[in-house]
């Protein structure tokens, strides 16, 4: 059992890096596909809210699809498709064709993205401590290998097709061997694919709703930076289309800085105050980036705006899993709807201000919703967290039991 959840814990860190990689080079040239296939201003938030709304739908999917099939299985068939989507939007030179490859990869992403998130939860619980921050913490060092990808795209002047086609070629294949190694629930240790809650019962939104509200507000502010943050460094501060892609690069380099710490802090001093922590940091970050004099000052507010954020969103996938121990995956498919429609209100939010007003201005709204984390920091209380004050740990030592040091 030690080395299965060893070989499972590798895979699955392996799909978040391989995902991270992916997510990375479709933001981070987004203005490079707006002008491949002359994707009006106005009409772009449009392309960036479709695809959230699709993830919304299959993340719900995932949630039925779950009862039927393991979470494993679902992963991994989306992975490839969502590598496909990506290489369909290289690969285009019609409006209608990019619109098919990004609502191919918008169902897809929200399969995988559900999936992943419900194997790191229920391998958490077997572990018995934190390690849900370690999985995206590959995550982001995925997003840095992809921002560092699109760079040599933008330096180069390489096409979208061409960025993309060595990508897909490398990591298709090793996500599908990869996935060989995925670790299921632990037989007795959680019946997530009942849709069954505490007790028996079913998820109560009432109960999910504060993680629910904190996901979007994570979400809104990891949306500005994704799809606005090359954007805003040319259009506001001047920069160049090279430069442009620093920006998403930076806040994934310190993402991967707070989450290879976050499980740490989370085991030393609990849920609650690195969550607050969080908050305020990435608000800071914000508050930076909308008063930004020129592009290097705007990268330094992206730079503190990842070491903030970063914590948030782990950390409520794994809250929502030891919320309803009977029906982890019903409650992490349903949580994580609520990361789409923090895109699609962060994407196209702030893209109207900024039209309609200015984009150092937009900057603000999300650091308001980021802060506002802080009036439901209590839903990651010790009584919900006990894996991350230390508390019960008695009660989940046989759960744990093998995988000290992995």
């Amino acid at each position: 059992m030690t080395v299965e959840l060893r070989r499972g814990r590798a895979s699955l860190a392996f799909s978040f890096l391989v995902q991270g990689v992916t997510f990375a080079l479709l933001v981070t040239r987004i203005p490079a596909i707006q002008d491949r296939y002359g994707i009006s201003d106005g009409l772009l938030p449009v392309f960036l809210a479709a695809v959230p709304i699709l993830a919304g739908v299959g993340s719900v999917g995932t949630e039925w699809l779950v009862k039927r099939v393991p979470p494993s299985r679902v992963l991994r068939w989306a992975q490839p498709v969502v590598l496909l989507a990506l290489l369909g939007v290289g690969a285009g030179d019609a409006l209608w064709q990019v619109g098919v490859a990004l609502g191919a990869f918008g169902l897809a992403v929200g399969a995988l993205d559900a999936s992943m998130n419900m194997l790191g939860v229920s391998l958490q619980r077997t572990y018995g401590r934190s390690i849900m921050l370690g999985f995206h913490a590959a995550y982001s060092l995925g997003g840095i290998v992809g921002a560092s990808m699109a760079w040599a795209g933008a330096h180069w002047d390489l096409s979208l097709f061409v960025s993309y086609l060595p990508v897909v070629v490398v990591l298709l294949p090793a996500a599908l061997v990869g996935s060989r190694w995925y670790v299921d629930a632990v037989a007795g240790g959680d019946a997530g694919a009942t849709g069954e809650g505490k007790g028996g019962g079913p998820v109560v939104f009432k109960l999910l709703l504060p993680l629910c509200l904190v996901m979007t507000f994570a979400y809104i502010g990891d949306s500005t930076v994704s799809n606005w943050s090359a954007k805003y460094l040319q259009d506001v501060l001047g920069s160049s289309e090279e430069v442009s892609t620093v920006p998403y690069n930076v806040y994934m380099v310190m993402t991967l800085l707070g989450r290879g710490l976050g499980d740490l802090g989370v085991r030393r001093f609990g849920a609650v105050a690195v969550v607050r922590a969080g908050s305020v940091v990435g608000a800071l970050g914000f508050a930076i980036v909308a008063a930004a004099p020129g592009a290097w000052t705007g990268i330094l507010g992206f730079t503190v705006l990842g070491l903030g954020l970063c914590v948030i969103v782990p950390q409520t996938f794994a809250a929502a899993g030891r919320l309803f121990p009977g029906a982890s995956d019903a409650a992490v498919a349903r949580l994580n709807v609520f990361n789409y429609v923090g895109f699609l209100i962060g994407s196209p939010l702030v893209g109207a201000l900024g039209d309609a007003w200015n984009y150092r201005a937009a900057m603000l709204v999300p650091m308001v919703l980021v802060l506002a984390t802080l009036l439901y920091a209590r839903s990651f209380a010790p009584g919900a967290d006990r894996y991350g004050d230390g508390h019960e740990r008695a009660r989940t030592a046989d759960v744990g039991r093998g995988s000290n040091g992995l």
